[in-house]
This record gives structure tokens, sequence and C-alpha cells, in this order.
């Protein structure tokens, strides 16, 4: 009886454990070797991290540091004077500054940010294999904070440039710089955002986002993809308090590679000028109007005599269409018609009392004090 109450019981984990070693055997050889393989392969990735990415755009970021010699307004006595009578001296002292630079074609031209090397008296750059340069100043463009150096040295390694199109928010990207003097660092993080504006740096400003630490030292160094393609230049990092907090802005190819290209040609940015000062136009501020539509820029201010002007745009005009194309934000849609050559012919589309007229504008040059 005893006996018969142990078969009873056992039957069912016999049989499971049966089942199961079945199960095993008839399981596919193929699926063992592709899991195996899997881990491997997942197991090798998290072992080399970025360090390709890393290895390839390393070479072409240097160090930058700058010396400006300033005046501190007082006067030191030292002899050598006339009649032998001693001689006030103005006394000077030295500012030193540091940043970074990166390296953008194989005949040793550099951008950077203007703001680095601003007011520089000297500007000496350093290779990632040691080797030191002085650099002359191509060109800056205050307007996008961009400066253009150039050091005469072989061997050197130019950076890959990524399309604009290609980056995405949520994308991994690494920032190398010399923060601080330190030496070459590289910080980790995501694209946060795309075509930030409105920070009020600079006159035309389309930020790539990003978490991945920029600190003081890391401006004009490069913001990499995780094949070590250029997608930006480090330029700024958001805070109240002089510390990274998460927030760092860079300056996509888009705009870095024109404004290189034109200070190289020409040595200053000519750019496409409307004439005109508006305002982003909202569903809100549109429906507060009156307005049928709901975007656009709203036209506040027109330059007397400049292409808006001239071609018969007015002030309360909403403009709507550029040669064809939905106006997105009024800044992005500004720095295309910024990137256009002067004399281009552009179509408007401009809504005006409840209905929509064209307007053929020949652009102008952007003169220096004029809003674009």
């Amino acid at each position: 009886m005893r006996h018969s109450h142990w078969q009873q019981f056992l039957w069912p984990v016999i049989a499971g454990l049966g089942l199961a070693a079945a199960l095993l055997l008839l399981r596919a050889p193929g699926d063992s070797g592709r899991s195996a393989d899997t881990n491997a392969i997942d197991g090798e990735a998290a072992v080399q991290g970025y360090a390709t990415a890393v290895a390839n755009a390393l070479p072409s970021v240097v160090n930058i540091y700058t010396i400006r010699v300033v005046s501190t307004g007082q006067y030191s006595v030292v002899p050598g004077g006339y009649f032998g009578l001693p001689r006030a001296k103005p006394e000077n002292r030295i500012l030193r500054g540091l940043g970074s630079g990166v390296i953008v074609r194989g005949d040793g031209f550099i951008i950077t940010n203007h703001h680095v090397i601003d007011k520089a008296d000297r500007i000496g750059v350093m290779l990632h294999d040691g080797r030191t340069r002085d650099a002359t100043v191509i060109g800056v463009d205050e307007a996008t904070d961009i400066a253009v150096l150039k050091i005469d040295v072989e061997a050197l390694n130019p950076i890959e440039f990524a399309s604009p199109d290609a980056v995405r928010i949520g994308d991994i990207v690494l920032a190398i710089g010399n923060p601080y003097g330190i030496g070459q660092t590289v910080t980790q993080g995501i694209v946060s955002a795309l075509g930030r504006y409105g920070i009020g740096l600079n006159a035309y400003e389309s930020y790539i986002q990003t978490d991945a630490a920029i600190n003081n030292g890391n401006s004009g160094g490069a913001l990499v993809n995780t094949r070590g393609e250029l997608v930006g230049i480090n330029s700024v990092l958001y805070s109240r308090t002089g510390n990274f907090n998460g927030i760092g802005f860079a300056i996509p190819n888009d705009i870095s590679r024109h404004v290189l290209k034109q200070l190289i040609e020409n040595g200053e940015v000519i750019r496409g000028w409307l004439g005109v000062i508006g305002e982003e136009l909202t569903a809100p501020r549109a429906e507060y109007f009156g307005f049928k539509i709901r975007r656009g820029l709203l036209i506040n201010q027109l330059a007397r005599g400049g292409p808006g002007d001239s071609a018969g745009l007015r002030p309360g005009d909403v403009i709507t269409h550029i040669d064809g194309e939905v106006m997105g934000s009024g800044n992005a849609s500004m720095n295309r018609i910024a990137h256009s050559a002067p004399g281009t012919a552009v179509n408007i589309s401009v809504y005006r009392n409840g209905a929509t007229h064209n307007i053929l504008v020949k652009l102008g040059r952007k003169p220096a004090d004029r809003s674009v």
C-alpha cells in the first residue's frame, strides 16, 4: 500500500522530466549555434564600446591655446627716460585661454569657435601626436560663432563629416575636446534635440542639443557619431552656475560647412538678405488675429528700400511659403535665406487680408548691422 502510494506520486514527475529531455534533443542545432554567436557578438560590442569611433576621430581634434596681452591701466617707474630721469612704463598682463578645434582639411584648415580665439594676439595648436604650431586666422563669423584657422604641417588627419540629415534625436554621440586644459577627453551622451534656437547667443542658431558633457575648453571640439564622423562643433554649455548640467549645444554640419567654405574662399560670410524683421506665428496667435492659417512668419518691420520692401512685402503680411516649401520655424526659414546667394530670386507666398499672394523677391547682400 505504501509502495503504490509513492508510485502514484512520482510518475508525473518522471513523465515531466522525460518530456523536457525529449524537447532538448529535438531542438534544432542551428538555434544553439545562432544563440552562441549572438551572445559572442553582444559581448564583443560591450567590451569594445566606442573605441573604434574614438580612434577614427581623435587624431582630427586639436588643443588650442591663446595668449592675449592687455593693459592693466597702471604704470611702473623705470630708469631710461630723458636725461637719465625715471619714466613711466605701462604695465600689461597676459591672459591665457584654451579651447579645441577640428581638422577639416588635409592642407591644414581647422574649424573652431570664434569665442575661443577672439582678440587673441597669438594662437597655438597642439596636435594629437604632440606636435605644436602657431595658427593663422583665415576668417571669423561672429553671427555663428565660427572661426577658421590654418597651420602649416604635413600628415594631418582631417575628420569625416556625417550627413546633417542623418542625425536623429536619440542617436548616441561623443564629445571630444580639451576640458580645463587637462588634455583630450571623450564624453558620451545622446542627441537630445535638433534645431534649437532662441538661446540668444548668436544671430543664427540651429543647435544640436546633447547631454554629452561639454565643459570649459571643449568649445570648438568635435561632436561625433558612433562611426567617428563629425556631426557638430561643440559650442556652449547651458548652465546657471558655469558647471555642466546635462545641456550642451553644438553647431550642426550644414551651418559649419557653409561658413567654412565662405571663410576660405572669401575671408568672410556673404549672406542673402530679405530685409524683414518678424516673429513666428503660432496657432493661438493666428486664432487671436482671426487668420485662416496657423503657421508662418508675421512681418513686423521691413528695412526701407531693402529687398522685401522693394518687392512689395508689407508689415502685417504672414510669410507662409518660400519657393513653394511650407514655412517651418521662422528661424529655419531665415537660415535658408541667409544660405542663399545675393541676387537669388525667391518666390515668397504671403497671407494678406484673407488671401494668398505670391511675390518674387531678389535677395540682397546682408549688411553687417542688419537683421535677416
